[in-house]
């Protein structure tokens, strides 16, 4: 089909106008925020290079210019408890987040413990149903997101804590967040940041750890597997065990004897939650810089069969994250792994026993942390304990406290 003269030239005319972006705000920037009280709160987000860009919350007034990036940041005077309020950002266009709070934010983040929703807990569905609490604000960060690039963002929004958005949320989190509502009487923002399986090493920076010698035999065996991993080999293996699948599926169902089991695709180490700084860029790097009381940490069960390493890694990766966050030494506690396996008759070595010992030991090496002790409370033949609710618990006072 051919285009006309005139037809042409306008489109060229379109093609040679700059296109005008809008000033954007990150999926921690939405209804039903809660802002982190009694400290300066940043804001941030995208907008055109050099686009000067204007936030407003609560009377004050706060001005950024998007640099060459097109990324800009403000960051906002304390606020006191209230809300709710609406959170103004304006460019070219003009942003409105609604319904704001004010109160204290906390990141849930771990493995599977933590990630282990209100639904699955103990009395799961009587938790889930109770679960009005309009000051409580939820969010949670998608897994599977294992990358050596950092991410600026993710999918997701803040929501208003009811039966629905609570009954998939981390019960440690959830039942933490609550106690902490209904004993200070303040809005509560909760961030739930936890990917079950992963390893300690998966959440911090890949350089910190590339560049200290107690990693180097870690590191060492992660190049070897990056440089023997083949992902085209991978997807031939896996179709091959597909295409023998589906002719023993056909031949069984001829027969007329039962089906086999389909085969399942070996993860791709690359993108997995053990590979060191995985986690971190994908995960955690779009929420670094949020306004915290601090975060509520449940793992080491992937780290105990090197819990002596345990020692040095977790506090590096406390550090770490405080470094970044740039808000100082904030609150961190963690929980400390549960009873699990069958009880021997006699004393003996136990992986576990040792990574309970690191995770102790760390209070001594960072200032503001604290651990609660659930070692009575644990399930000899389930890793993963349903009784949550006691877990928050004992988190619960020193987050009080904090």
């Amino acid at each position: 089909m051919k285009r006309s003269f005139a037809s042409c030239l306008l489109l060229l005319a379109w093609l040679a106008v700059p296109a005008v972006a809008d000033v954007r705000l990150p999926a921690l920037f939405t209804d039903h925020m809660v802002l982190q009280q009694g400290q300066k709160n940043r804001v941030w987000g995208a907008a055109d290079p050099g686009e000067d860009v204007i936030v407003t919350i609560a009377g004050q007034r706060q001005t950024a210019k998007a640099n060459d990036n097109g990324k800009w940041l403000v960051t906002l005077d304390a606020l006191a408890v209230g809300g709710p309020h609406t959170l103004s950002v304006t460019g070219k266009n003009k942003l409105a987040v609604e319904d704001v709070l004010v109160g204290e934010v906390w990141l849930c983040s771990g493995q599977s413990n933590m990630q282990w929703a209100v639904n699955q807990s103990n009395d799961g569905d009587l938790e889930t149903r109770t679960a009005n609490f309009p000051k409580i604000r939820l969010i949670t960060v998608p897994t599977g997101v294992g990358t050596q690039e950092p991410q600026d963002d993710f999918k997701g929004k803040w929501e208003v804590c009811t039966p629905e958005t609570a009954k998939d949320f981390s019960a440690v989190g959830y039942f933490f967040g609550r106690q902490l509502h209904q004993t200070l009487d303040v809005p509560i923002g909760l961030i739930d940041d936890a990917w079950g399986g992963s390893s300690c090493e998966a959440w911090v920076r890949r350089d910190l750890l590339e560049r200290d010698e107690k990693y180097k035999e870690l590191m060492a065996d992660w190049v070897r597997r990056e440089k023997a991993y083949d992902a085209d080999k991978a997807k031939a293996a896996f179709d091959k065990q597909l295409a023998d699948f589906r002719a023993a599926a056909a031949k069984a169902k001829a027969e007329g004897k039962p089906a086999p089991q389909p085969p399942r695709a070996a993860p791709n180490p690359l993108t997995g939650n053990a590979r060191p700084g995985n986690i971190y860029n994908g995960v955690l790097k779009p929420t670094i810089g949020y306004g915290l009381r601090g975060v509520i940490w449940y793992q080491g069960e992937s780290n105990a069969g090197r819990a002596y390493q345990y020692r040095d890694l977790f506090p590096l990766m406390i550090q770490s994250w405080r470094d970044e966050w740039q808000q100082g030494d904030f609150s961190f506690y963690w929980v400390q792994l549960a009873d699990f396996m069958a009880v021997k008759g006699d004393p003996a070595e136990s992986s576990w026993a040792e990574l309970r010992e690191a995770q102790t030991m760390t209070m001594k090496r960072l200032p503001n942390t604290g651990e609660a002790v659930i070692i009575d409370i644990g399930e000899g033949r389930d890793i993963h304990p349903r009784n949550k609710q006691d877990v928050a618990k004992r988190l619960a006072p020193l987050g009080a406290r904090s």
